[in-house]
């Protein structure tokens, strides 16, 4: 099946450049409201897995055990630009469980601002881990390491007993198996996991809370969308879609972005989920 074409870009009137995907909304029922393209597409959801992969951390009890609270969490499920409040959070984060940047396994990266990266260049500075934009991804594993008091050390390995955790969760969220999951690596080298569009809508549809979750996975969830939706900068930044839309459509749409062309949001007040894979991961600047 070809995808249809959802994207046109027109310059002077004349058809530039289009973009082939897929859309898929479902609702509270895990009825397909609206569609368009083939919805059983395989893909991965890359960072928009993150609002899910912290649920484990916020569910044992982390953010008292840590006295976390929602902009940490926020950085936790953010792609940040490296900008100096998110090193700012990112410090308090590591500080408080007791860990530093030599701890992060997420490689070192160049800010994804334009400014923070070049005045690491002005300055004669290289990029370390902190800069990664996955770096609040990473400490919300750590500290989920030391909550359940596992190793730290290879805590991005597939079968460290966190990333097990991690992965059953998302199989919870999406409603999909782990034996179908095929695991990969994110570009910040933690483990992945392949997903339906269709399943990827249903997780977001989750996040808005259901009846069938326990009382602390809802509550856990709860957390998630008022910190993303009071934090919305920690999780992207300056001139940043997921951020510039959230501040104004939050609580009632959150989002997230992931590498490769998908964007998953979640409607709370209406309990839709929604996921859109463009097909040739092109993602065009604001």
């Amino acid at each position: 099946m070809t995808n249809p074409i959802l994207v046109e870009i027109h310059r002077g009137g004349i058809l530039e450049s289009f973009h082939r995907g897929v859309v898929c909304v479902v609702n509270e029922k895990k009825d397909v409201v609206y569609a368009k393209g083939d919805i059983h597409q395989l893909c991965y959801p890359r960072s928009a897995m993150k609002l899910l992969q912290v649920i484990p951390l916020i569910e044992k009890g982390g953010m008292s055990k840590f006295d976390f609270n929602l902009e940490e969490v926020a950085l936790m499920c953010g792609s940040h630009n490296a900008e100096e409040d998110h090193i700012r959070v990112l410090d308090s984060i590591l500080e408080k469980i007791g860990m530093s940047y030599s701890d992060l396994e997420c490689g070192a990266q160049m800010p994804s601002s334009k400014k923070d990266s070049e005045k690491l260049i002005k300055n004669d500075q290289k990029p370390g881990p902190q800069h990664n934009n996955c770096s609040g991804k990473h400490a919300g594993m750590l500290a989920l390491c030391k909550l359940l008091g596992h190793e730290t050390k290879g805590y991005i390995h597939p079968q460290h007993p966190i990333q097990q955790e991690i992965q059953q969760v998302c199989a919870d969220m999406y409603e999909y198996p782990v034996a179908k999951m095929v695991c990969a690596l994110d570009g910040c080298s933690a483990p992945i996991f392949s997903i339906p569009v269709y399943n990827q809508a249903l997780a977001y549809r989750n996040l808005c809370g259901n009846t069938e979750f326990t009382e602390s996975r809802n509550q856990a969830l709860a957390v998630i969308r008022e910190a993303v939706s009071t934090f919305p900068f920690m999780v992207a930044g300056s001139k940043r879609y997921c951020t510039d839309m959230m501040k104004i459509t939050a609580p009632s749409v959150i989002g997230k972005t992931g590498a490769e062309g998908i964007f998953c949001m979640s409607f709370t007040n209406h309990n839709l989920g929604v996921c859109i894979k463009i097909d040739d991961g092109k993602m065009q600047p604001q």
